[in-house]
This record gives structure tokens, C-alpha cells and sequence, in this order.
């Protein structure tokens, strides 16, 4: 269901291509796939803001809004993950956990937040490997790498199924960990409360 949702986002955003169209979600507010669409469509807007970023002939003072324009969206982006973690939190809350249930090395919510910049990956990989304007040792370069993102993409997908039957089955747990990020934060960044060196 999430790869579904993801590439219905990605190929929603691609119909105008551009950074600061608005989003328009199809899915019923309050929905599991809502939250998934919505998640997508931040990491594709910053997929398109990091490929402006690295123009070498843009403007300075341009770059470095689109610096700050990026950090706001990675912020954006993390607290989304966390608030689809603590979705799965509650949804398993009823979940007793076996005496002998180990916790995984990565959330569900930030596996999901690697299948959705696969999507992304494979949208513009495809692109690639079918570029008019490009030569046939490009393509053909190019279908290799998506083949391993599609390769990737169906690993990962099982690995996500596996984990989520752990743990409603009691074989895993998962906690929330927030990444208590301190660089945007004006109380833990020596910058921005300014500590003197």
C-alpha cells in the first residue's frame, strides 16, 4: 500500500514539476495513506530543492534561502516521521511484547521514510534510462541502476511486512526516538544563542 501511495505522489507532483505548487491530497484526511502522501510530497519538494541548490551559476543570496528553505524542510520532514512512529505506537499499543521480543535497529517509520525517496529515485532513474536528448551508454547505464533501485525497493518492502508482523505478533517492540535535533534549535545551537568562542 505505501509504494502505491508514494508513487501516486510522486507522479501527482511531477504534473507541474515545480517546488511551490500546492498539494492537493487525495486520500481522506486523517488517513494512514493521507499522512503517507503528505510525507512523500515534502521529500519530493526537497528531492527538486536540492537539484536547484546545486546549479553552479545561481545567485548567493538565492543559494542560501534555499539553504535555509532545505533545513526547514528537513525538519519538517523528521517530525513527520516521528508522527507516523507514534501512529504505529498506538496502533500496537495492545500489543504485549514476548519475554524474548528484541527492538529493531531502525523504526517503521524510518524504513518508510527510505521507501518513500526510493520512489522517488526510481521516477527519476526511469527517467533517466529513457532520456530522448541521451545516448544509449547513458540509458543503458541508467536501466542498471533502476533495476537495483526496483531490486531494493521489493527487499525493503518485505523487510517493512516482516517487521510490522514482529511486532503486532510480540516478536519486536518499537519505541519513538526523537532525533532532538539541535542545529535548528535556538537553545542548543551555540550560533543562534550566541555563545561566545
Amino acid at each position: 500500500m505505501a509504494n502505491e501511495v508514494f508513487d501516486r505522489s510522486v507522479a501527482d507532483y511531477h504534473k507541474t514539476d515545480h517546488v511551490d505548487a500546492p498539494m492537493t491530497n487525495p486520500y481522506d484526511e486523517g488517513t494512514f495513506e493521507a499522512i503517507l502522501y503528505a510525507k512523500n510530497w515534502v521529500d519530493a519538494v526537497q528531492w527538486h530543492l536540492e537539484d536547484i541548490i546545486r546549479d553552479p551559476e545561481i545567485d548567493p543570496v538565492e543559494a542560501l534561502a534555499l539553504k535555509r528553505r532545505i533545513d526547514k524542510s528537513n525538519q519538517v520532514r523528521t517530525d513527520m516521521v516521528e508522527d507516523i512512529d507514534t501512529w504505529y505506537r498506538t496502533e500496537f499499543s495492545g500489543v504485549t511484547p514476548q519475554a524474548d521480543a528484541t527492538i529493531n535497529t531502525e523504526s517503521p517509520a524510518w524504513a518508510l521514510d527510505r521507501l518513500s525517496i526510493l520512489a522517488l529515485k526510481i521516477w527519476h532513474m526511469r527517467e533517466q534510462a529513457e532520456r530522448e536528448d541521451a545516448d544509449e551508454a547513458h540509458k543503458q547505464l541508467c536501466r542498471g541502476k533502476l533495476d537495483v533501485l526496483l531490486e531494493q525497493r521489493r527487499d525493503l518492502t518485505e523487510a517493512i511486512d516482516s517487521l510490522l508482523e514482529d511486532i503486532e505478533a510480540g516478536r519486536k517492540y518499537m519505541k519513538v526516538y526523537r532525533q532532538m535535533k539541535m542545529y535548528n534549535d535556538p537553545s542548543t545551537n551555540p550560533v543562534l544563542y550566541g555563545a561566545k568562542k
